[in-house]
Order: C-alpha cells, then structure tokens, then sequence
C-alpha cells in the first residue's frame, strides 16, 4: 500500500513533520514532530504542532503512533503536548537508553533521571513493525548521526530522520557523542538496499546551494544516484574521510543545549524545581 504523506516544514530549524496515514483509515502517525522554542527568553510556543494537530481535527484523523527517528539536537519534540492533544503512543529506538546515559551525564542529571528509555511509550529495535491502521511499519536501526537513530519503513515511504538529506545536501553530521561516520556509511546501505522506487522523506532540508526550494521527498533510486556523500562511485573510505573532515569544520547547533535536555526526556521539560520553574542547564565546555 501507498501511504499517504502531509509535510509541515518548520523553516525556523528547517525540520519536516509528516503524518503518514493508512490509505484505507483514518489512522496516522506523526514523525518527528516541533515545539517552538524562543532561545533568547526561554519560552516556548505550539503553533508548528497545533498545526498537525488541527490538520489531524479537520480530517478526523486517529493518531496511533507519535514517532521519534532520533534525539533531535536542533529542536524540540512536542510528542508530549501531541498526544496530550489527539492520542498516540511515543516510540523511539532503543538506543535511547545510550543517548540517555551519555548526556544524563554530560546534564549531570543525578539519579532521579531514568536512564532506562521508560519516559516513551515503545522502544523499537532493528526488524520490529508496527501498524498504523493496516499498514505495517517496519524499523531499520540506522545509526551514525546519533547511536539511536531509526528509519520508520511504512508501506513504500521510508522516513530516514537526519541519517540522509537530499541527494544534493548529502548527509547528516556524525561527530556528536556516540556518532560514527563508518557507522554512518553501513546504516545508510541499508536504506539504498530497498527498492529503488522506495520513497525517501528526510528530517530536514537546508536548500543546497544553487536550488530556490526547499524539498524534502526523493527516492531510493535518486540517492543511489546521486547522492553527493554517499552516490553511485563514492566508496566507504572516501565517505568517511570527507565527512569527518566537513564535521571537523561544523558549529553546534542552536539549540542542541535545549533539544538534548528535553528530547531525552522524550519531549518533556526537566523537572520543576521548588518554585514551580523549569530549569535548562548550560554545561560550559561541556560539550
């Protein structure tokens, strides 16, 4: 079957949110969903995710499922809020438990926080499926950018997250904690092992240079092709020499202070403290 795609792009932090539903349904899941988040003066706001929830109220949608591909470090997840809203379980892969461990540390969380993945609803492992309606999903662990990273397999649509962008963009960095770019590299033969017809929707577009749009749907075939990283006469050793080389070159993100502390906690704010607020911590040099 053919899922059926709706984009949101959030061109703050260039993210794309999709609801995939079954054609023969109104079940959907929603992957890699945004909570707005004001650097500056620490406040958020829910305008990108009331406008998934409003398209999932205007077409009476059900919502089975709030995906995660990884633990987003350029912005926010507002799975919590989503599902507040409309329903669905939050799922991400189980290797939240390692991204977990690693900044719970580098955040010094101390023991109250839970470092076993149990702030999500599902874990998903490489070879698990699930359904949205009757459409099976399958999960390929697809690491390298983060050590959790997922590529959600829904009918004929693959969702890759930030482990593959557009054919002329290339690919996500792999020098956070836990990265690897020869990781990186087997992950991606993973996802150009489906068919070539396969669809590809990437977690993020930054518009290389040259193009007037922002896009984000390929396919497997235009990836295998051309790919600018990872295409057709590129080979391993030539990847993961020039990818380290450009992560070498690469700032932190803006947010990723923000995103890591609340996304591990699976879209929520730390803990409030005895006066009622939300703190978010600054490790300096800690990163």
């Amino acid at each position: 079957m053919k899922a059926e795609v709706t984009a949101f792009f959030d061109e703050a932090t260039f993210t794309v949110t999709y609801i995939v539903k079954d054609p023969n349904s109104s079940s959907v899941a929603i992957v890699d969903s945004v909570l707005d988040f004001d650097y500056a003066s620490g406040r958020t706001d829910t305008r990108s995710a009331d406008a998934v929830i409003d398209h999932v109220r205007k077409h009476d949608l059900r919502v089975e499922w709030i995906l995660e591909t990884h633990v987003h470090a350029d912005h926010l997840s507002a799975a919590p809020y989503i599902q507040q809203q409309v329903g669905g379980k939050i799922g991400i892969g189980e290797n939240i438990r390692v991204v977990q461990d690693t900044f719970g540390k580098v955040f010094n969380e101390g023991t109250e926080f839970q470092r076993d993945g149990s702030q999500f609803d599902a874990l998903f492992k490489e070879g698990d499926s699930f359904h949205i309606g009757q459409m099976r999903g399958d999960v390929l662990h697809t690491p390298g950018h983060t050590p959790a990273c997922l590529t959600y397999v829904v009918g004929e649509a693959a969702f890759v997250g930030d482990t593959l962008f557009m054919p002329d963009f290339g690919t996500a960095r792999c020098d956070f904690p836990g990265g690897s770019a020869d990781t990186m590299w087997d992950s991606i033969q993973k996802i150009l092992a489906l068919p070539d017809e396969t669809r590809i929707f990437v977690g993020h577009d930054y518009k290389a240079e040259g193009r007037d749009e922002y896009a984000w749907e390929t396919t497997v075939g235009a990836q295998k092709r051309l790919n600018k990283h990872v295409g057709e006469g590129k080979s391993k050793e030539d990847f993961v020499r020039a990818r380290n080389e450009r992560d070498a070159q690469l700032a932190m993100p803006r947010l990723i202070i923000p995103s890591l502390q609340v996304n591990m906690r699976a879209g929520q704010m730390p803990p409030a403290e005895d006066n009622g607020t939300s703190y978010l911590k600054v490790p300096v040099n800690g990163l």
